[in-house]
């Protein structure tokens, strides 16, 4: 089985041609959590497969370490568009990639063959509950927004960019338990397909 480990500012991906080395799809959610398991496997934050597209030239999946498939992921696709440029499956710098949030276009910055870097068109945020998606009346944008999680009340704030983020500020960030309320939110019975959690503080 062949692989390349990959990162886009530490983010950090198993990346795998599917193209090449076929994998039986009924056991990726298990080859994920082996392969991105830290102590006994390769480790990342996801599985990434390269496969093609009937709609563009390359599709991306990614797969979360837990075994789930993840929509999308910013870090994810700007790692994906350096590895085809990188062993030559495509010569543009400009070129568009199908993912489960649809198809998204990316630019490479290519300086004497190597790529410095690359950007991604995320598309536009999405903020309404139903899209997040977040359990509730009503469906206005999820802005400094109560959510209690075991016995603390948080403020949060929810947007989704192919694959949702719940943003809390946290001034005490460096001794905060992020492990400890992390988990709790991210499975809260508010978000019935999960959520991405960000703690974040503010630049002085």
């Amino acid at each position: 089985m062949k692989f390349t480990k990959m990162h886009g500012i530490g983010n950090d991906f198993v990346v795998m041609n599917a193209i090449e080395q076929a994998l039986d799809e009924e056991q990726l959610p298990r080859i994920s959590r082996q392969l991105n398991d830290r102590k006994f496997g390769i480790g990342g934050d996801g599985l990434i497969l390269v496969l093609p597209s009937k709609i563009t030239q390359f599709r991306m999946r990614m797969f979360n370490p837990d075994g789930s498939e993840s929509e999308m992921c910013g870090n994810g696709i700007r790692c994906f568009a350096k590895y085809l440029y990188d062993r030559k499956m495509t010569t543009d710098s400009a070129f568009t990639i199908e993912t489960l949030a649809g198809v998204k276009p990316v630019w490479l910055k290519v300086n004497g063959g190597k790529v410095e870097s690359v950007r991604v068109d995320m598309g536009t945020p999405l903020l309404q509950r139903s899209e997040i998606p977040m359990r509730g009346d009503g469906n206005q944008p999820v802005i400094g927004e109560t959510l209690r999680a075991d016995g603390r009340k948080f403020e949060i704030t929810c947007v989704s960019m192919g694959n949702p983020h719940c943003v809390i500020y946290e001034e005490k960030l460096e001794t905060f338990p992020v492990c400890r309320y992390g988990p709790q939110i991210e499975h809260h019975m508010a978000f019935p397909k999960r959520i991405n959690v960000q703690f974040v503080k503010g630049l002085q």
